[in-house]
């Protein structure tokens, strides 16, 4: 108990336990939303009229800008109070998925993206409420918020897909996670206590705006070189000038006290390897989402390739895969025990690169496809649940934190990396169809083999680098739990 505070003991426990309850429905809200949109992109294409390739910015976009609003997030919330930030990110978040919903622009529905940013902020600023209200019980209510969040995901790939099919209404479907979100904004504010920790450290604002500004500048450019021409002065500008603030923000990042990235850590903690192969897991899973969920939606009898279901039976393809990744994860520590975490590692690697080389070369049927959709996601819930235990292993005992926001900000800015790599692959490799009696150019089928041929290479080279890894390697001063760690890193 705080100096200051009289209270109950069975109130204060009864207070807790609806603390934590509503953090895990806002966690499970968190999961929904990011499993909302997938089913939906066939659809927001054809409102909007952009293409296959256009389409992967949804993803892109999200994951850009969450390279930079987390970790400001976070540390905002150790300095002003990590409640208040939920509140805002919250708030943020509510106002980007009116965005999205009410858009009659596409670009406008890409800004609504960015403001849902945070969203991938409001496990971290949870994990430090629940710690703050019991450090006894912070580890088991860590991993409810964690299962919740996934479960989250699973069912909003079936509820709006199923909302879609029924009310045959985009805009109404895209109300449901605004709606949600406006609800958790008041909720937030006056049922959580907030937290009593304050750090003082700054916030790296400026490393922040190099990042994104980087980013956001050599991603256009690679996404827009081939409609433009890569010899056009706007994009040699764009890939040049991106590189170059990319190259600023790491001098940058070396030199200030308290950085959005601290390579010093890395060094410091034998990190480097790790981190490049969760870089390399992010662009894989976040790199292949738009492609896969396009593919299940086109019609055979149109484009000649495709499965052709509905927005509902693409959801439930999806929650398959969701459901794989829920189990391997489950079950990834009984793994690494049966025989080493860097055998486990190899193992789920290489079980990813079978699905994906599954859905090149033996065509399937949406039942047949859905076995490979649950085999990619077995192995990437091994990878999920492995790989964050390694870094958090590997970090000094004082910066635990700033480890796991470097595994987060490597997964997703990879993630959004290879979403605009794998774009600019979809936009040139085109063919011309017959729908309606219209010609119509869209990505061929080889463009989803190249993006999946490409995801099964990367997960070959993390198989090949996690044997290098040197899982003797332990902190002697670890203070909780191995499993307890990966918990709290979150999938």
């Amino acid at each position: 108990m705080r100096a200051g505070l009289s209270r109950d003991p069975e109130k204060a426990d009864s207070g807790a336990f609806a603390v934590v309850g509503f953090l895990i429905v806002m966690e499970f809200g968190s999961g929904l939303l990011q499993g909302w949109y997938p089913p939906l992109l066939a659809s927001i294409g054809e409102a909007h009229d952009v293409s296959a390739a256009a389409l992967n910015w949804v993803n892109v976009i999200f994951l850009l800008t969450s390279v930079a609003f987390v970790p400001i997030i976070a540390k905002l919330g150790d300095i002003y109070g990590h409640r208040r930030m939920l509140v805002v990110a919250a708030a943020l978040v509510a106002v980007g998925s009116l965005f999205v919903a009410l858009a009659p622009t596409f670009g406008l529905l890409l800004a609504g993206r960015v403001l849902q940013a945070p969203l991938i902020a409001f496990l971290p600023l949870e994990f430090a409420i629940v710690r703050d209200r019991d450090q006894e019980t912070a580890g088991r209510n860590i991993a409810y918020l964690v299962g919740s969040l996934t479960a989250g995901v699973l069912v909003g790939g079936l509820v709006s897909g199923a909302m879609m099919t029924t009310l045959e209404n985009l805009t109404l479907v895209l109300l449901v996670p605004a709606v949600m979100m406006l609800v958790c904004v008041p909720t937030a504010r006056f049922l959580v206590r907030e937290t009593v920790a304050r750090s003082r450290a700054t916030v790296d604002w400026k490393g922040a705006i190099l990042l994104a500004s980087g980013l956001l500048a050599l991603l256009s450019g690679v996404s827009n070189g081939n409609s433009l021409g890569w010899s056009d002065p706007l994009i040699v500008m764009l890939i040049v000038g991106g590189t170059v603030v990319l190259v600023v923000w790491v001098l940058v990042e070396r030199r200030v006290t308290d950085p959005l990235v601290d390579f010093a850590v890395m060094a410091r903690g034998r990190l480097v390897l790790p981190v490049v192969i969760a870089a390399l897991i992010g662009a894989q899973i976040f790199g292949s989402q738009a492609p896969t969920a396009l593919f299940m939606r086109s019609d055979p009898d149109v484009y000649g390739f495709g499965l052709g279901v509905s927005a509902s039976f693409a959801g439930t393809l999806l929650a398959v895969n969701a459901a794989g990744a829920f189990l391997g994860s489950t079950l990834s520590d009984r793994t690494a025990r049966a025989s080493a975490r860097h055998h486990a590692i190899a193992l789920g690697a290489v079980l990813t690169a079978c699905a994906y080389t599954l859905m090149i070369v033996v065509p399937a049927s949406a039942p047949v496809f859905a076995v490979y959709l649950f085999l990619q996601g077995f192995g990437i819930g091994i990878l999920v649940g492995l790989v964050p235990a390694v870094i958090v292993d590997r970090a000094p005992s004082d910066s635990v934190g700033i480890a796991s926001g470097i595994y987060n900000t490597s997964r997703t800015g990879a993630g959004s990396i290879a979403g605009a790599i794998f774009a600019l692959v979809m936009s040139s490799m085109l063919t011309t169809v017959d729908v309606g009696g219209v010609d119509k150019t869209v990505s061929s089928l080889g463009s989803y083999h190249a993006v999946w041929a490409t995801c099964a290479a990367i997960c070959v080279a993390i198989a090949v680098l996690a044997l290098f890894l040197n899982t003797d390697h332990r902190r002697r001063d670890v203070d909780t739990s191995e499993t307890d760690v990966r918990d709290s890193v979150g999938l």
